[in-house]
């Protein structure tokens, strides 16, 4: 399937102190990137009331669904990839974390027909039955086993500091992980190495680089800049600020994000840049 890539990749940015030649906007793949900001605000407004939050998810993200064919196209492909890879039978919970992995786990396990687990950053859950119409709070879920499905990984922070734990905290394991992107940054060999079945839809690699080039979303030297950070992340970033120093000083006079991420940046001497 062609996930899109001028839709989800935007060049050069700044994410927990570390800095990159791309963000990954999986979350663009609801259709566009008005509609899943607006989807974010909702959830924003809505995630308060935890009962009813997952029923309002499923609601959102069905109808779009029904209505957006590259909303679409993702979820079919999420649905095929789960099926061609893992023994359905063997799945007795779906979960997804907040935020982003909302705008695929919901969905994904009504398709499924399985119970979905909503995980808050807080690390507190509610269960839904199937069909989304009943959800409780549940405290032991008698060691089920759970694919979680998550919009993006990177190093598995997310995972380790939160979903892992609040899903064994109802005394349930998650056995499998399917993700729409590997950013190929250790997440999905950190997952295994936990012992859990990790997959993705599409991995950010040389290969896609090549094909953003020849589709002209990319340029030559882009394309040039994002090979040198595959093979050495740090490495390349360091020499990128060493020859830019105007991207620090200017991250600096930006909005309020950015700033705090830029000071982190240089506090931290995160690329060695003191020495």
């Amino acid at each position: 399937m062609h996930l899109r890539f001028a839709q989800i990749i935007s060049l050069s940015g700044i994410l927990l102190g570390k800095i990159g030649p791309y963000f990954i906007n999986t979350h663009f793949l609801y259709g566009s990137e008005e509609s899943a900001v607006e989807f974010l605000s909702f959830i924003d407004v809505e995630k308060d009331n935890k009962l009813e939050l997952p029923k309002k998810i499923l609601d959102k993200t069905l109808a779009q669904y029904k209505s957006n064919d590259i909303y679409k196209e993702v979820i079919d492909e999420m649905i095929s990839f789960i099926k061609s890879h893992i023994n359905v039978d063997e799945i007795d919970y779906v979960s997804g974390g907040e935020r982003r992995d909302w705008f695929f786990s919901n969905l994904v396990a009504f398709l499924l027909g399985k119970p979905h687990i909503t995980v808050f950053k807080d690390l507190s859950t509610v269960v839904s039955t199937p069909d989304f119409e009943k959800t409780s709070i549940e405290k032991d879920l008698q060691g089920k086993k759970v694919l979680h499905v998550a919009d993006l990984v990177t190093a598995a922070s997310s995972y380790v500091r939160a979903w892992i734990p609040a899903v064994q905290s109802l005394n349930a394991e998650i056995v499998w992980s399917v993700v729409v992107v590997d950013r190929m940054q250790g997440g999905n060999d950190r997952l295994k190495d936990l012992g859990i079945k990790a997959y993705s839809l599409l991995q950010i690699a040389p290969d896609m680089f090549k094909k953003a080039l020849d589709l002209g979303i990319i340029t030559d030297e882009q394309n040039e800049m994002l090979n040198k950070f595959y093979e050495d992340p740090d490495g390349t970033m360091r020499k990128f600020l060493i020859d830019h120093p105007e991207f620090l000083e200017n991250a600096l006079k930006s909005d309020e994000k950015t700033i705090v991420r830029a000071r982190l940046c240089i506090e931290s001497d995160l690329y060695g840049l003191k020495k």
